[in-house]
């Protein structure tokens, strides 16, 4: 199960890339965060054998906390940030205002602060 959520996060992750590079910002980002969602359910996989089915939840603070991490503050505002990606990347009524947001420079750097976080639960999953 657990290689199953890491290919499909590294699938994510390279479309989020992708659309960055495309200029696609919200879906970009959208992408990122559906990476990261994935790799904590790798994460949780590895630690739950006997259990291994993800929670069927976006949340990637609440991901974090299923799969027993202790948070930094800085972790903690950055994956609240991502979370919204989720949200706001999917409906209507959020997407002019996210749109509107997401430039190229909030995008470059929020694709940076995920590229960190893959990079982290990716280490953790491997360990």
């Amino acid at each position: 199960m657990t290689k199953f959520w890491v290919e499909s996060s590294n699938d994510n992750f390279d479309t989020m890339l992708f659309m960055q590079k495309g200029k696609r910002y919200t879906w970009a980002l959208f992408m990122g965060h559906l990476a990261l969602e994935k790799l904590f359910k790798a994460l949780f996989a590895k630690i739950h054998k006997d259990d291994p089915e993800a929670p069927r939840i976006h949340n990637l603070v609440v991901l974090a906390e299923r799969c027993n991490l202790t948070l930094t503050d800085k972790q903690h505002t950055e994956l609240r940030l991502i979370n919204t990606f989720n949200t706001e990347a999917r409906y209507a009524d959020y997407k002019n205002a996210f749109y509107k947001t997401c430039d190229k420079e909030f995008t470059d750097k929020q694709v940076k602060i995920i590229k960190e976080n893959v990079e982290w639960l990716k280490k953790l999953i491997e360990k």
